[in-house]
């Protein structure tokens, strides 16, 4: 059981290694390219091959994250077929297998890595908006009159234990 421990921090950051090292911006098995390669549940991802040529229609399967099929076009980009779809909203965190079938029947895949933030975000600070839900109101929520009652009650309190302390000091009987 101990040895167990070291393995699985040694195994964790080799695969955070491997995965910073892959490159941004699209990683393809095959022929087929995903940009982004790592996104986020609803966004858009673009699929882009140059395997079947220029005239060779094209169609893509995202179903294995929920996406459904999707079309390639011809592009005048060095006669490349590209297409998009969209992650659904619902998608978990995982890697699903995006395939393209050219229509002389060569199939292509790649790997799209669904994270709870796209590659994008990660670099990005977030700043929380709106006021914190901690119960009856807060120091800016949305109820001034709440907000009034509990710095009124807080001043009753710290009054009130000021002024028991102050006569436990005197000795007068408490």
């Amino acid at each position: 059981m101990r040895t167990a421990r070291p393995l699985t921090g040694t195994a964790l950051a080799v695969a955070a290694v491997a995965l910073a090292a892959a490159p941004a911006y699209g990683v393809g098995t095959g022929s087929i390219e995903l940009y982004p390669a790592t996104v986020a549940p609803g966004a858009e991802v673009t699929v882009n091959t140059a395997a079947c040529g220029a005239t060779d229609a094209v169609a893509g399967d995202a179903g294995a994250v929920g996406a459904g099929a999707f079309t390639l076009l011809p592009s005048p980009h060095e006669g490349d077929a590209v297409g998009q779809f969209r992650v659904p909203p619902s998608a978990q965190p995982g890697t699903y297998e995006i395939v393209a079938r050219c229509a002389s029947g060569k199939r292509m895949t790649g790997d799209l890595v669904v994270t709870l933030t796209s590659a994008e975000e990660s670099g990005q600070q977030v700043h929380p908006r709106g006021s914190v839900k901690t119960g009856v109101g807060g120091a800016l929520g949305p109820d001034p009159v709440q907000t009034a009652a509990g710095v009124a009650a807080l001043a009753v309190a710290a009054a009130g234990g000021t002024w028991l302390l102050h006569r436990r000091a005197r000795g007068d009987g408490i």
